[in-house]
């Protein structure tokens, strides 16, 4: 997840409005790592998942995949909870969650997020705050790097 300094998720409707060049350099090689991602439908629709390395699961209550052209695209009604589960099940253990933040919420509320990988940017102004005490509230072990003005940190819960 990245997010602004503020705690905003998005800046002009997307997350490449609170990203930088360190924070998407990480990104991408942690997506090259994972089974599969998961999306929600709002995610789908404003950012760039026209092509992914690994298949990628829309959570949607809509008929159309917005993201059809995408032949690694699997469009699902199904809770978060659901999904990750199936998407262990069809795809492996590794689950890389890029959705926004209620799902992310929803799944931490539930446990089922073992791991997360925070970008803080300086950015701020932007929109869908979070507060990002509270998220890391969730997780027993934190570590963090800073690389030039980003904050980067690993959370992790107690096995």
């Amino acid at each position: 997840m990245v997010a602004g300094a503020d705690g905003s998720t998005t800046k002009g409707g997307n997350s490449a409005g609170v990203s930088n060049h360190a924070d998407r350099s990480k990104f991408l090689q942690r997506r090259r790592e994972a089974d599969c991602i998961l999306i929600g439908g709002a995610t789908a629709r404003n950012e760039p998942y026209q092509s992914t390395p690994v298949p990628v699961v829309v959570l949607s209550r809509g008929l159309i995949n917005p993201i059809a052209n995408n032949k690694l695209a699997h469009c699902w009604n199904l809770s978060p909870a659901a999904a990750v589960a199936r998407a262990q099940e069809l795809f492996g253990p590794n689950i890389h969650i890029e959705a926004g933040a209620t799902i992310i919420f929803e799944l931490l509320a539930a446990g089922l997020v073992d791991k997360l990988e925070l970008s803080i940017t300086p950015v701020t102004g932007g929109e869908n705050r979070i507060d990002i005490a509270e998220l890391l509230s969730h997780f027993t072990r934190q570590n963090e790097v800073q690389v030039d003005e980003t904050r980067f940190i690993s959370a992790e819960r107690e096995p």
